[in-house]
């Protein structure tokens, strides 16, 4: 069978740094839609921001399907080309459009732009599907290696985490610092133009960086049994019933949680809780490159000294501590007050360390899901990467979309002034703020973790189902 050992070998670099830089479109996608769309379309557009919310909502709502019929379809699809590229090269000039689109919308009135938008929000996210989840889902056959996989899952989170900041740092540092500054449509356009030029460039560089592995990939196991949405949805289920895939679905769920809640708060914890000026919010987005760099070291160097599970929970416990540290501190006055001039290296140099630490937290847990699949493989005789890492990402979507709500409802919990002067909020509005913010996001870091120290594949583990397959083969 095409496939046998095909990961034995250690990747180059080279098919590394390829794989990896196509999770930059992804990045670029997620930020966009993270920091810009709302700020664009209800504000700069003029759409009603509950309707942006909704058209989010719908998409996501058709992302609950095509995600886990994608990874489905491209665990069994059957070309030439092999599983998963004809996907990969597929989606790179759909998603690219749609996207330069969305940040060029015609004149049209409320009905108008909200069909708009969510029409585009649902082909984006469709067509990012069809590259994210089988680019994805190659990392266990680009490898067999238990170490290699975290290195894998390292270069793509860089590039993903570096292709956001990117266009963030040439959003604040040079599109929007016109007369208009964050009300300028023209900047939003040529941001348009920009971004959908990067997504092209990353998903075609990563299917043909890759291209040369299609004859050593695997290929679908030919069962002689129809396809049938019974079957489907039987296979998936058995796929996702494992025991150690269960313990990442419900530490991944808890992460965006949390990650969605530190998101939607960061502005206001950088310009009112910490009092920083927008330079140095400017200076604070441009770090995230350092962060990305330390992870990317630190995510191999830490599975090779302790394993992934160890690795995740280790590496987790410090981030999870350093991060609410400063918030907590200020709560007891153990902190200097705005305007010191050393609040703001000291605040900045933490986090560095931080984000380094939970990118790191994120390459090891996401590699664990690779092991998964020689595991299920045993037990089901199929290879199933496209359900798993597509389960994985919409749970990701989902959840931070939960987070969001949830630091809304902090929001109004604490009665937080809409649109106010960072000088004009009281510090007791800013302490009820910290108190809420520290203690929610250690409260879910450490619970995900928890759910971590559940999952059951060690070194050990994978080395044997891997000899077990080769003696089945």
């Amino acid at each position: 069978m095409a496939g046998d050992g095909a990961g034995a070998d250690k990747p180059s670099v080279g098919l590394k740094l390829a794989h990896g830089f196509g999770a930059a479109a992804f990045g670029i996608k997620n930020n966009g839609f993270d920091y810009f769309l709302l700020l664009f379309y209800g504000t700069v557009i003029g759409l009603e921001p509950g309707l942006v919310g909704l058209a989010i909502l719908i998409a996501l709502v058709f992302d609950a399907l095509s995600d886990p019929l994608v990874g489905y379809w491209s665990d069994n699809f059957r070309s030439k080309w092999g599983r998963r590229h004809p996907f990969m090269y597929a989606a790179a000039l759909p998603v690219a459009f749609s996207y330069f689109l969305l940040w060029n919308p015609p004149e049209l009135n409320q009905t108008g732009l909200f069909l708009y938008l969510t029409g585009l929000a649902v082909l984006i996210r469709t067509f990012i599907t069809f590259y994210e989840t089988p680019s994805s889902a190659l990392i266990p056959e680009l490898s067999t290696d238990y170490d290699e996989r975290t290195s894998l899952q390292s270069y793509r989170l860089f590039f993903g985490w570096s292709g956001g900041s990117i266009m963030s740092v040439v959003m604040f540092g040079a599109l929007l610092t016109g007369p208009l500054g964050m009300l300028d449509r023209e900047a939003y356009a040529t941001y348009g133009i920009i971004s959908s030029v990067l997504i092209f460039a990353a998903i075609m560089v990563s299917a043909l960086g890759t291209h040369s592995r299609i004859p050593h990939l695997h290929r679908p196991v030919a069962t002689g049994e129809r396809y049938s949405v019974t079957r489907i949805f039987r296979e998936m289920i058995e796929t996702l019933s494992e025991k150690s895939f269960l313990a990442l679905f419900f530490a991944t769920v808890l992460f965006a949680i949390a990650t969605g809640i530190s998101a939607a708060l960061a502005f206001l914890m950088l310009r009112y809780f910490w009092g920083f000026g927008e330079f140095q919010i400017f200076i604070w987005t441009c770090t995230v490159f350092f962060s990305a760099l330390l992870g990317f070291l630190l995510a191999p160097w830490a599975t090779r000294r302790l394993g992934k599970k160890r690795a995740t929970i280790t590496l987790g416990l410090l981030a999870f501590t350093i991060q609410p540290a400063p918030v907590l501190l200020r709560l007891f006055g153990l902190m200097p007050e705005n305007g010191d001039p050393l609040l703001f290296p000291l605040v900045l140099g933490i986090n560095v360390i931080d984000l380094a630490l939970i990118i790191a937290v994120q390459a090891v847990s996401y590699s664990m899901i690779a092991d998964l699949v020689e595991s299920n493989q045993l037990r089901t005789g199929r290879r199933s990467e496209g359900v798993y890492y597509a389960a994985m990402t919409f749970t990701r979507k989902v959840t931070q979309g939960i987070g969001v709500a949830a630091a809304g409802l902090i929001l109004s919990l604490i009665a937080f002034p809409e649109g106010a002067d960072p000088d004009a909020v009281s510090p007791e509005t800013l302490w009820r703020l910290g108190a809420f913010y520290a203690p929610t996001l250690l409260l879910l870091w450490l619970s995900a973790l928890y759910c971590v120290s559940r999952y059951k594949i060690d070194r050990a583990g994978h080395e044997e189902n891997l000899r077990r397959l080769r003696a089945a083969g």
